[in-house]
């Protein structure tokens, strides 16, 4: 019987922002969302893709192996020299042989496969690093997304007495996440906006089911720890308003953890290599004085709000 395959695009060891502890996190493909301020983009699809960085490439030099290489014929040169990708077949590819001859990786294969016994060996040769309390984390993209992946691989977690987190959206079919949520220790679960048409304006998904699958989970008897986050986007989610429904949503289930992360332009890059346009190029981040002030607002209504990476986990 063959193994359980994933993809997974990158994993961190000696992480210290993602879960209790120093933990190994790995960063699962797929993502039922699309925010249009994502800081890794490269994580919606669940497949192999390419990426190109154009401050790498090595084409004034002389160098033409990737488009020598290419079968589909996706890559020419401007005027200026520069490496342009048609993008529309660069998509679709699945051989990537451009990649396999460009040395400097200015393009690059962005995922890998592998089977549970694969990201075992990895997590069971950064334990030692974990301490009495780190572990693993599952994050993304969204790793609820290869669910039957990752319900393999947390099992196998447990018989390991592996410590359990995951960082989610929690858009799934409800039960399909609470059969996950029973192997978990750990969970941040992202709220982006409690007002349903601008959750979708921003995301491309209604928060119904998010919000359900809160509620559910939560009245299911789970016996892990829950910390709801929210990136805190400008003429979005940063108004005292939305902070007012989401202490009203959490008083009501009884959860008092909250995290909250300044918006960030880091992503930006990893657009421009997937030939992406960010539409938050620009945007400048979140500024610590209106942090500061809806801090003050879950604090006062006796939640634990966390700003950025200043938490106690």
């Amino acid at each position: 019987m063959e193994e359980n395959k994933g993809i997974i695009f990158d994993i961190q060891s000696y992480c210290v922002h993602d879960g209790p502890g120093c933990r190994t996190t790995c960063f699962m493909s797929g993502c039922t969302l699309k925010c249009e301020w994502c800081a890794n983009p490269e994580g919606w699809t669940n497949k192999e893709k390419i990426m190109f960085s154009q401050t790498k490439c090595k084409h004034e030099k002389g160098c033409i192996r990737c488009e020598e290489a290419c079968n589909n014929r996706a890559i020419s040169f401007d005027e200026q020299q520069k490496l342009i990708l048609n993008w529309e077949v660069c998509r679709e590819c699945t051989t990537f042989e451009c990649a396999k001859v460009c040395y400097n990786e200015a393009l690059r294969v962005c995922g890998k496969h592998y089977t549970v016994t694969d990201l075992l060996k990895i997590l069971n040769r950064d334990r030692q690093f974990w301490g009495s309390n780190g572990g693993v984390t599952f994050s993304g993209g969204d790793p609820l997304c290869q669910n039957e992946f990752l319900i393999a691989t947390l099992k196998k977690c447990k018989e390991s007495y592996i410590h359990t987190a995951i960082e989610t959206s929690a858009f799934i079919d409800t039960n399909i996440f609470l059969e996950t949520m029973k192997y978990i220790d750990f969970a941040f679960i992202d709220v982006k906006h409690m007002n349903r048409d601008r959750h979708k304006e921003k995301t491309g998904v209604y928060n119904d089911l998010i919000l359900k699958n809160i509620e559910t989970l939560v009245n299911s008897g789970w016996a892990g720890r829950l910390v709801l986050r929210m990136p805190v986007i400008h003429d979005f989610n940063d108004t005292q308003e939305n902070a007012i429904e989401t202490v009203s949503f959490m008083k009501k289930l009884g959860i008092f953890e909250i995290n909250l992360l300044p918006f960030h332009r880091m992503g930006d890059s990893k657009w421009n290599q997937l030939g992406k346009e960010y539409g938050y190029s620009k945007e400048e981040a979140t500024d610590e004085e209106k942090m500061s002030k809806l801090q003050d607002l879950y604090l006062d209504n006796g939640i634990a709000c966390y700003v950025g990476s200043d938490t106690v986990f």
